[in-house]
């Protein structure tokens, strides 16, 4: 018998461990003016109510488990430059700058206000969207990420992963590298998220998906600040984008996160009618408390949106 090496192929181990029927998922991929595209996954067959971003070097399957959980038609998207969605030439990989490809993904891809969920970059991400485009967003919910906080100490063995070379002989070389910095759970969560956020060249090597893996590479040969990812590029517009917004927000800080129990408490003060919710997670809540985050976000969703 053939062996699943689909993207699709874990889901159904996913779903019988948290006890939830296997949803039709497919992936969706949208052409852009200029040659880009955004590509995106779709739980379910109805009208998605639900749209997900990840972080950082991640991808829309960081969110599997937690949409198995919700159990909602939803739009799980790939941020530019991760996952299927196209690199960017300019290496611009902003918030503001996101926001274009998700809003035409939504343009795209749904018929009603979203909840949109954004973890990372992905929730600065959501809150460039809902400020520009207040239509299509019914709530947003930002998870682990505020304005003006300081990232740097988290990424800094990320650093060292992303550090070189950027491809591989196998996804096993993948795999032993990150569970010796302590990256993943178990070898097989380990090697799931690789399989996931990597892709065959053309010549038999391995390369990661995102961008960031090979921008980061480069910039540390060459001292280059890299990307406009840096904290100051990442965070210099957030607060006006999320004063912008008028659709509810919620800011979801993980205990063992990069969100302080200060830098939430500075976020109350800069948007006191936002709600704050505290969950036992790391920084990627949607793969270690998916089943509390798929809860806010299903009760958000049923509160009259």
């Amino acid at each position: 018998m053939a062996i699943d090496t689909s993207e699709f192929s874990y889901l159904p181990a996913q779903a019988e461990a948290i006890g939830v029927p296997l949803p039709t998922v497919e992936r969706l991929t949208l052409p852009l003016p200029g040659g880009r595209s955004v590509s995106a996954l779709r739980f379910g067959t109805e009208t998605p109510r639900v749209t997900l971003l990840h972080g950082a070097g991640l991808n829309a399957h960081t969110w599997d488990t937690t949409a198995l959980a919700l159990g909602q038609p939803l739009l799980a998207i790939d941020l530019a430059g991760h996952g299927d969605s196209a690199w960017r030439e300019d290496r611009d990989y902003s918030p503001r700058t996101l926001a274009a490809d998700v809003i035409a993904a939504l343009d795209a891809w749904t018929t009603q206000p979203q909840v949109l969920v954004g973890q990372s970059l992905g929730g600065l991400t959501g809150a460039a969207v809902a400020a520009t485009r207040p239509e299509l967003v019914a709530a947003l919910i930002i998870v682990d990420i505020t304005p003006g906080i300081d990232v740097s100490a988290g990424p800094a063995a990320l650093r060292e992963f992303y550090a070189g070379p950027t491809d591989f002989a196998t996804r096993d070389e993948l795999v032993d590298k990150a569970m010796a910095l302590g990256f993943g759970g178990t070898r097989a969560e380990t090697e799931r998220g690789v399989f996931l956020n990597t892709r065959v060249r053309d010549d038999g090597r391995i390369e990661w998906k995102h961008h960031f893996a090979h921008l980061a590479a480069t910039a540390l040969a060459a001292h280059d600040p890299g990307p406009a990812t840096a904290p100051s590029a990442l965070h210099e517009t957030g607060w006006d984008d999320l004063a912008a917004v008028t659709a509810p927000v919620t800011l979801v800080r993980a205990a063992r996160g990069f969100v302080s129990a200060s830098d939430a408490e500075t976020f109350q003060q800069r948007l006191p009618h936002a709600r704050i919710v505290v969950m036992e997670a790391t920084h990627n809540v949607q793969e270690t408390a998916p089943r509390e985050l798929a809860a806010l976000v299903a009760s958000t969703a049923a509160a009259g949106i």
